[in-house]
């Protein structure tokens, strides 16, 4: 068995190796989230539904500014969103990219805290 297939039996990943389109796709999700006020967006839409309004109030950003990372977010097709009166509530609609973020701030934790590392 090699690295890549015992990679993919433990994660549940696809079991062929990603080509060209994949990894750049993939890079491009990365790219999105190279922004920390984004990524904390996604962490927080990983936990649940939110509009803008909450949404600023939490990472401590102006609205406007939310509202343009949301549109990046969106357009990159990481969060989706949904009309309820005048009112949009937007949500984290893929799981995989879920437990990326929440893997991925976890790590964050461990480096910070010096925690050791895990499988």
């Amino acid at each position: 068995m090699s690295p890549s297939d015992s990679l993919s039996s433990a994660t549940g990943a696809h079991q062929r190796t990603p080509g060209a389109r994949e990894l750049t796709a993939a890079a491009r999700v990365f790219a999105m989230l190279a922004d920390p006020t984004r990524l904390h967006l996604v962490w927080l839409l990983s936990h649940g539904e939110s509009d803008v309004t909450a949404l600023a109030e939490t990472v401590g950003a102006a609205r406007p500014a939310v509202s343009q990372h949301l549109a990046k977010l969106r357009l990159g097709g990481l969060v989706g969103s949904r009309k309820e009166g005048r009112r949009v509530v937007y949500s984290l609609p893929d799981g995989h990219l879920k437990r990326m973020v929440l893997e991925a701030v976890s790590h964050a934790d461990h480096q910070v805290t010096g925690e050791p590392w895990h499988d």
